[in-house]
C-alpha cells in the first residue's frame, strides 16, 4: 500500500517537512504529522485567496502551497469518473 505524501511549509521556521495524507477532498486535506504514538492529525483548508492550505498542529501553523485548482487537478486523474459525475 503507498500512502500520499506531500511537503508542507512550517511558517515560523521556514522549514519544510513530509505529512502523510489521510483523506484529500478540494474543501479540506487531512493529514497526519509524525509517526507512531506521537503522530498528530491536522486538517488543512484553503486560504481566501484558494493559492494554499493551511492549518494548525500543536499551535505551529503549517501551510501546502498548492492551490484548489491543482489539487481538483489530483483528484480528477486519480479517479476520472468523479469529473464526469460532476457536470450538469
Amino acid at each position: 500500500m503507498n500512502d500520499e505524501t506531500i511537503t508542507v511549509q512550517v511558517t515560523e521556521s521556514g522549514q519544510s517537512m513530509d505529512v502523510v495524507v489521510l483523506s484529500k477532498r478540494l474543501e479540506r486535506i487531512q493529514v497526519v504529522v509524525g509517526q507512531g504514538v506521537h503522530s498528530v492529525t491536522c486538517d488543512l483548508m484553503p486560504t481566501r485567496t484558494k493559492k494554499a492550505y493551511a492549518g494548525n498542529v500543536m499551535g505551529r501553523e503549517i501551510v501546502y502551497e498548492c492551490s484548489c485548482e491543482e489539487v481538483q487537478t489530483q483528484l480528477d486523474s486519480i479517479n476520472p469518473q468523479l469529473k464526469k459525475s460532476r457536470r450538469f
